[in-house]
């Protein structure tokens, strides 16, 4: 009697109960009863109306077996799900995949390993499926968070543990690959999203880098370790996800990574910072170049109080976006890059001088010396990353830079500059220079503009040539290192470098062009500038060897580059001056820097010589090279440039034979058809308002002494045969 009910209460069960009874196997070894699968199968897709009780009949029985722990049956049920999922695409599945996600849900929650993977791997499954339209009520919060915990499983067991990362990593590439293909795909980039996601998939991203410290270019994995390494996968988890991005939400996913980075102190040392955002940047589509470059920049700014070795990090990291973003678009970001590292270079000099100020008070402590070291890293990482980015911009954005960064210099007794050194004191100040030259003159390396003026227009040139005045050897070289970087058009500065007698030129296979109108007007408007502060130049007192190497360059060039045959005669009258100068000694220099002068006058009238090839020139300069080798070798760059040279005493008792004398060079080129009549007016620099602005003696007095003192110090037949009052 009790079996004759039972089989009655069975047969009035529903028929979708029965056929889903039927696919269980009294022994859940023997799996899924494929014929009892088939049928239910075709009673689905002929009867899509009863997907959902078919769901949710599923769902309870797994949910029961699940808790009593019986995984044969809970494995059978969910191979039925996924078969009934790849045969069902019509749009009452929707209501099934409810029940679908909720067993998933449970396989999730559970503690058994092997069941978090099966719920992943049906879900990853499910993600590939295409649905026909779209659902407007579903959403993935449970599994972004649940798949994020896997991800940083805990497991004892190694193997364990990186199963069920791995799992996590491709459930989290199943969400996103669902959701971006949904209309509703803006879901997925919310903050609360991305805040677990992109965590996620860097943590595990990050082991790989602890175990090889990526030493050298990681190398292409095979299919089979994309699919055991965590790292690999999740690397490409994070490209995929960053491809997706749009305009409107590549903010939300690259934002994490600079919390990821805070928390764990990734940006010193910075391998895995920089292996991120080179991923991030090439991952990214083009145009969004700039938007990354804005959020580390923005990320600088709010750690500028963080140690020099942090901010360091940072830079780096910009200068590898930079790099990678150099090569298409940059966009509206160009003078906010530079605005942002000039001010940070402000404030690491500021820290700098504050260091050494509480050093000099006896407040510092022990690592204080190993602050300014740090310091100075920052520093060149800015200076570097300025110089690359200027660089790979194009001639008519590096020219605004470069007026950019030429406004930012200060420049003692003006107020013109636009950076703030109000707290920097005159050892800051220096400091800013300095540094702010080397970043100009990182900008204009490899520069090559068609003509002068565009080069060095004269609201460029007059702030440029400003600092060439002050007391400072170091600031002196920068800016005529910035200025050879504009003059050398033809890549001719190598084979001039080191200041010497060359015996023949013609062996250096010097480039060079017609000179053309352009920079015939140049010269005729900044030439006598140019000449100014070349020749005061010659006359600073804390000059170095380079300085005169430098100097000596200057003149070469601007033969090369901008000398018609006025221009020769104005260079060769400002190097008989500056000889002028050094045996007159108006300035009381020492007898190294007057022998220095003596030498590079030397090496340039030798170098102008052969250049313009008048035979009578050049035997003239010959014969005084060779009696002073003979007879006073520390008038040569050779001798007096090297160390423990002996210095004469006084040079008033020379004999004039050592010296290039005016009627001679006027003799030898008036013969060669030039006009030389502007020989015999000796050179005298222009006074200008900068000589009241900069700190050295007043050029008026300069000007005084030496026009009251030349003729009667040198017969006019040795150096100059006149005096004319100063050129206008």
């Amino acid at each position: 009697m009790p079996t004759r009910v039972y089989c009655c209460c069975s047969a009035l069960r529903p028929r979708y109960k029965r056929l889903v009874d039927n696919i269980f196997p009294e022994d859940p070894k023997d799996g899924l009863v494929k014929a009892d699968m088939e049928k239910l199968t075709f009673y689905a897709v002929s009867a899509p109306e009863k997907l959902d009780r078919i769901g949710s009949y599923l769902a309870e029985r797994l949910s029961r077996d699940v808790v009593r722990h019986r995984t044969g049956y809970v494995l059978i049920a969910m191979e039925a799900l996924d078969q009934l999922l790849m045969a069902c695409h019509s749009q009452s599945i929707k209501p099934f995949v409810e029940s679908f996600l909720h067993m998933v849900a449970k396989l999730l929650e559970s503690g058994e390993p092997k069941l978090q993977v099966l719920g992943t791997n049906s879900f990853v499954k499910f993600a590939n499926i295409e649905e026909d339209t779209p659902s407007y009520h579903r959403r993935y919060d449970f599994f972004v968070s649940r798949f994020s915990a896997m991800c940083h499983s805990c497991d004892s067991d190694p193997e364990i543990r990186t199963e069920i990362r791995i799992a996590g990593i491709r459930g989290i590439q199943g969400v996103v690959r669902k959701t971006v293909n949904d209309e509703l795909r803006a879901t997925i980039w919310e903050p609360q999203h991305m805040d677990k996601i992109v965590p996620s998939l860097l943590f595990n991203m990050q082991k790989i880098e602890e175990v090889d410290s990526r030493i050298g270019p990681p190398s292409s994995p095979a299919a089979a370790d994309k699919e055991e390494n965590p790292a690999v996968l999740a690397e490409n988890c994070f490209r995929e996800l960053l491809g997706r991005a749009t305009f409107g939400n590549m903010n939300n996913a690259v934002r994490p990574v600079f919390a990821h980075l805070d928390h764990h102190k990734l940006w010193d040392p910075n391998e895995f910072a920089v292996h991120c955002f080179k991923i991030i940047m090439y991952s990214i589509q083009a145009q969004y170049s700039h938007h990354v470059i804005q959020e580390i920049l923005g990320h600088l700014d709010a750690r500028k109080k963080d140690s020099p070795r942090v901010r360091a990090g940072i830079i780096q990291v910009l200068l590898e976006a930079v790099a990678i973003a150099a090569k298409g678009s940059i966009g509206p970001t160009v003078l906010e890059v530079f605005n942002t590292l000039l001010k940070h270079l402000r404030l690491s000099v500021e820290f700098e001088a504050d260091d050494l100020q509480g050093e000099s008070e006896g407040s510092a402590n022990l690592n204080t010396s190993s602050k300014d070291n740090d310091e100075k890293i920052v520093q060149n990482a800015i200076i570097q990353t300025i110089g690359f980015f200027g660089s790979n911009l194009p001639d008519y954005q590096r020219s605004e830079i470069m007026m950019f960064i030429m406004g930012k210099v200060p420049v003692f007794g003006t107020s013109t500059h636009a950076l703030d050194i109000s707290q920097l004191g005159d050892l800051g100040t220096r400091r800013i220079q300095i540094m702010l030259l080397r970043s100009l003159l990182m900008v204009t390396s490899g520069y090559k503009a068609k003509t002068i003026v565009t080069a060095l227009p004269g609201s460029f040139l007059d702030p440029l040539l400003s600092p060439s005045l002050m007391e400072d050897y170091e600031l002196r070289q920068l800016v005529l290192e910035v200025m050879h970087n504009l003059m050398d058009r033809h890549d001719n500065r190598a084979k001039l470098r080191g200041i010497r007698i060359i015996p023949d030129v013609a062996d250096l296979k010097i480039k060079r062009e017609k000179i053309c109108r352009q920079d015939t007007s140049f010269m005729k408007k900044n030439g006598q500038q140019l000449y100014r502060h070349i020749y005061l130049g010659c006359k600073e007192e804390d000059n170095v060897q380079k300085n005169y190497e430098l100097l000596y360059t200057s003149l070469a060039l601007t033969t090369i580059e901008l000398a018609n045959e006025e221009v020769v005669i104005d260079l060769i009258r400002l190097a008989i001056a500056l000889q002028d100068s050094a045996i007159i000694n108006e300035d009381n220099l020492p007898m190294f820097h007057r022998c220095g002068i003596m030498a590079l006058v030397a090496a340039y009238l030798n170098f102008v010589s052969q250049m313009i090839a008048v035979p009578a020139f050049c035997q003239h300069v010959s014969k005084v090279i060779e009696i002073r080798t003979m007879e006073a070798p520390y008038f040569l760059p050779e001798h007096i440039f090297r160390d423990k040279c002996m210095l004469p005493k006084s040079l008033e008792k020379h004999d004039k034979n050592l010296y290039f004398l005016t009627n001679k060079i006027a003799e030898s080129l008036g013969g060669s058809g030039y006009s030389v009549e502007r020989l015999s007016v000796p050179y005298v620099p222009q006074v200008t308002d900068e000589d009241r602005l900069s700190r050295r003696k007043s050029i008026v007095d300069t000007v005084s002494i030496q026009v009251d003192i030349l003729p009667n110090s040198i017969p006019s037949d040795d150096v100059s045969t006149r005096v004319y009052p100063p050129e206008l």
